[in-house]
């Protein structure tokens, strides 16, 4: 493993994203929220899907420099297309709107359909919430096989359809639950496989439908699914967040009449409140703070150091990475050069960036 600072990650990302075309803006945007997934502990969302990215881009799968299409406004509802543009670029506009429009109408649904991979969903809750606004984003995984066996089932039928809410306090989230519907995300299962090591029990199942720790038959042959989270309970959420993003958006769902290209492609479904339009929002954050304070003050349960609230675990890691640096493994790393060098980048330049070979 190595550790790599923040600072040399952005330009890495910026680096590749160019590459591919998008404009300074965008490359910029792009890799502020790939780094920030890494400096918060998700590195299944972070710098390790540019190759993915270049996958994609260059089969015409990704567009960069993509503009938003309106297809619905009227009044506190926004339906937008991202007709394959980026999606960090994609779903912070998308935010920005739905946050402008909340602000006028008290409350705003914005459903974004088509956008490629918008990465980590907290960190369009973390947008919202820096704006003064409570928000609850349903999304879906089209365009590729599915990944999640819902309930009793032994086959995938699902993408691994995040589910995120989060209430603002005074200087950001106050509370931010930002989870996959499956037991872990498909990423973490590729890190998994990156590093040589096993996935936890009761998260993967292989092509019979038996239980496995091994996340190379799904990761590297697509064989076997990931298993909701919470049995029947994630499962049912994981099948509200297929229809509510992919349905409800006019975007696909995973459902077979659907032709696959082997994309991530993301619909999202938002709900942004603004709190100012609910009462007064140090009154909201005071009694959101009580109610940390409160379950924090309980005895840890056997086995646990401490009790952890949604978030903090995010937040904790923003300060530790942020000071010591992002550890990735070797065949990321390599795989992000490699990804690099289909785009005409020198290896090279790619290396020194990073601070030696992988």
């Amino acid at each position: 493993m190595r550790l790599i600072s923040a600072e040399r990650l952005h330009r890495l990302a910026t680096t590749i994203v160019r590459a591919l075309g998008s404009a300074e803006r965008e490359a910029a945007e792009v890799a502020d929220h790939l780094v920030r997934a890494n400096l918060c502990g998700h590195d299944s969302h972070g710098v390790g899907m540019l190759p993915d990215y270049v996958r994609m881009a260059r089969a015409g799968l990704l567009v960069p420099n993509q503009t938003l299409a309106t297809i619905v406004d009227h009044q506190a509802v926004l339906v937008l297309d991202a007709r394959r543009g980026f999606g960090q670029a994609m779903a912070a506009e998308a935010m920005r709107r739905g946050c402008a429009r909340a602000r006028e109408t008290g409350a705003a649904i914005v459903a974004l359909r088509d956008s490629c991979h918008v990465g980590r969903i907290g960190h369009w809750a973390e947008q919202c919430a820096a704006e003064g606004m409570a928000s609850v984003h349903f999304v879906s995984v089209a365009d590729h096989d599915a990944l999640q066996a819902p309930y009793g089932c032994s086959d995938a039928r699902l993408g691994t359809n995040p589910f995120c809410a989060a209430l603002p306090g005074e200087d950001g989230p106050a509370v931010l639950l930002d989870m996959a519907t499956s037991a872990i995300a498909f990423g973490k299962a590729r890190v998994a496989r990156n590093k040589g090591l096993p996935v936890p029990e009761g998260t993967v199942i292989d092509g019979a439908g038996r239980p496995t720790t091994d996340p190379t038959g799904l990761v590297d042959r697509h064989e076997g699914a990931l298993l909701a989270f919470g049995l029947h309970k994630g499962s049912g959420l994981a099948v509200l967040c297929e229809l509510l993003a992919g349905a409800l958006s006019g975007g696909q769902t995973i459902a077979p009449h659907h032709t696959k290209r082997d994309s991530i492609k993301n619909n999202m479904l938002s709900i942004i409140v603004d709190l100012a339009r609910l009462g007064d929002r140090r009154t909201i954050a005071a009694e959101a703070e009580a109610l940390k304070a409160w379950i924090k003050g309980s005895p840890p349960a056997p086995g646990f150091a401490e009790v952890l609230l949604p978030g903090e675990p995010e937040r904790r890691s923003l300060a530790r990475r942020s000071a010591e640096g992002v550890p990735l493994d070797p065949r990321t790393l390599a795989d992000i050069v490699a990804a690099g060098e289909t785009l005409g980048l020198a290896r090279a330049a790619l290396v020194e960036l990073i601070g030696g070979a992988p």
